[in-house]
């Protein structure tokens, strides 16, 4: 999964640790897109320690949700 370079910039932008709270809320402060903080919304609750954590979870949630077939 790639992420979209807004969401990206962001993650680099955030100070860690964070919550998944704490990235919505400053997601929403920042004014980023509603497709990007969806994607943040879908990170396992838990504290992430860096970009890299985040991008990782977000990647592993992608991943699971490719595998999910699609409803009729």
């Amino acid at each position: 999964m790639v992420l979209p370079s807004t969401l990206d910039r962001f993650l680099a932008g955030m100070e860690y640790p964070a919550s998944r709270d704490d990235l919505m809320r400053e997601a929403l402060h920042d004014g980023l897109a509603l497709a990007d903080r969806d994607l943040l919304g879908t990170l396992p609750d838990g504290t992430y320690t860096a970009r890299w954590h985040v991008r990782h979870a977000l990647t592993r949630a992608g991943s699971a949700f490719d595998r999910i077939p699609a409803l009729a």
